[in-house]
């Protein structure tokens, strides 16, 4: 489609309520006219444009919905604009600070979406005005300070992206009043604190908890546990230490394979006239896939991720965590874990992406990983793990990077051959790891073994230390031999009358 410029019959048009021209190949500079709109507009939609300019004097009788979205429109935010009840202002070049919401009182706002501008400075403390917001997203800025302590106000809010600007501070407690947060994203930030208790104890709904790229310490705390509902956790690049926690396992929503929904929608009401709508919405989430930043809407709700990577977290991987058998992707790597991989890890059957890399992991690789058929990326390097790399067409198909950084592990696709030695502890590695994936446990050997002993000294301590039972012992095998022999000789004499 060739670029064309701002149709100017629109000039003529003075009573119109609804306007949509997005996404028509216009590259043109918005005239100044065009904001002398009719005061009783009620929607208009010129997205997905190249319109540039700045957005001049608009006069609001009622409280419409605006989508600017995906031009380069440039400027400071007009603050009448805060009077709108859907305002989409993403992916331009506007400029300013945020303080333009402030000139609204008990604004009408539902969704507001300032993404990928260039607003700067600190956040106004004044969302005690913006209680009907459903979505807020101020991503991608220059924004810093704290968060303000007056978000706690948001009470209907349930997509909230405050993530890559440069907030600093702890999170306000405030903000466990926001019950019906869904999606919460901070990555990219400078907070500094330990990740707050009511995170999993206050918001339950929570379904995507990203704190990526901050300065996050301490350890993560067991509340957390508490987010049966949540699909993505994303703590990677902050300075969290301690031990992953064993209770993991109580994350629901991971312990289920698959989802009924591609897309995470949520719906909110917008009264711009008479006349009230009810409109929707769809999550978005940018996350780190295979080493490759994407962003994930269309299919959202089939991604079960879990993101620990690049912290401080020591201990051993827990056995509960294979119990998570939704787990699409697991990022345990650049940490400090140690001990072995768990030997039920291949429960995970829907792993697409696991990444244990750069960790102090020992031991064999269990058997049970080659059951896993989706998996498509892998990554077990620079960690202590020796002996031979089981044998499977999907082990195999990945490249010697993959297992690279482990001295003593031998066997396609690496270069080290395993010697004959190697070869039988590893066929014996692989049993017992095949045992402790089934039901036979080490119990089982103590068990066999001390049924063993009690039963041959049950047996041998009677007769070595109770003489009245070793005569009737041997007496009876005396008997019976004698029987025999004379059984045997009966036989035999009959035998040349039978020919």
């Amino acid at each position: 489609m060739w670029p064309s410029s701002f149709p100017k019959w629109l000039r003529t048009q003075k009573n119109y309520r609804w306007l949509d021209i997005s996404d028509a190949g216009i590259s043109d500079t918005i005239p100044s006219w065009f904001w002398d709109l009719s005061q009783k507009l009620e929607f208009m939609d010129i997205s997905h444009n190249q319109l540039r300019g700045t957005v001049g004097n608009i006069r609001l009788e009622f409280a419409p919905s605006l989508n600017l979205s995906w031009n380069q429109l440039q400027g400071p935010i007009p603050s009448i604009l805060s009077k709108a009840s859907v305002l989409d202002l993403s992916h331009n070049n506007f400029s300013g600070a945020a303080s333009f919401l402030c000139a609204t009182k008990d604004s009408n706002l539902t969704f507001l979406d300032l993404s990928s501008n260039h607003v700067s400075g600190e956040l106004p403390d004044c969302w005690i005005h913006f209680k009907k917001l459903v979505f807020l997203d101020l991503s991608n800025n220059y924004l810093f300070g704290k968060i303000p302590t007056t978000m706690g106000h948001l009470f209907c809010i349930k997509t909230l992206r405050l993530s890559n600007n440069r907030f600093v501070g702890e999170l306000p407690s405030q903000l466990k009043n926001c019950t019906k947060l869904t999606f919460f994203d901070l990555g990219e930030n400078n907070l500094s604190c330990s990740i707050p208790e009511w995170l999993g104890a206050s918001l339950p709904n929570l379904t995507i908890l990203i704190l990526r790229g901050n300065q996050f310490y301490k350890s993560i705390p067991h509340q957390l546990c508490h987010l049966t509902r949540v699909q993505i956790l994303d703590l990677s690049m902050n300075n969290i230490s301690g031990t992953i926690p064993k209770c993991l396992n109580n994350l629901i929503a991971l312990a289920h394979k698959g989802n009924s929904s591609r897309i995470i929608q949520h719906s909110y009401m917008t009264q711009p006239g008479e006349i009230r709508y009810i409109d929707n919405y769809e999550d978005e989430a940018t996350l780190t896939w295979k080493g490759v930043r994407s962003k994930y809407k269309s299919i959202l709700g089939l991604v079960k991720s879990i993101d620990l990577s690049s912290n401080k977290l020591t201990g051993e991987i827990p056995s509960e965590i294979t119990n998570l058998v939704g787990l699409v992707s697991l990022n345990l790597s650049r940490n400090q874990l140690t001990g072995q991989i768990p030997p039920r890890i291949g429960m995970l059957q829907e792993l697409d992406f696991l990444d244990l890399s750069r960790n102090h992991i020992n031991g064999r690789i269990p058997n049970s990983l080659s059951r896993i058929d989706r998996i498509g990326c892998l990554d077990l390097s620079e960690n202590n793990l020796s002996g031979k790399i089981p044998t499977s067409t999907q082990l195999q198909s990945f490249g010697p990077s993959s297992y690279g950084g482990n001295p003593l592990l031998c066997g396609l696709p690496l270069l080290r051959t395993c010697d004959e030695e190697e070869k039988g502890q590893g066929q014996t590695m692989l049993v017992n790891q095949d045992d402790k994936d089934g039901l036979i446990s080490q119990g089982f050997y103590i068990s066999l073994g001390l049924g063993f002993a009690v039963g041959f000294w049950g047996v041998f301590g009677t007769l070595l230390f109770n003489r009245s039972c070793r005569y009737t012992y041997f007496n009876f095998w005396t008997c019976f031999t004698d029987w025999l022999y004379v059984k045997a000789e009966i036989i035999r004499q009959r035998m040349p009358n039978t020919r």
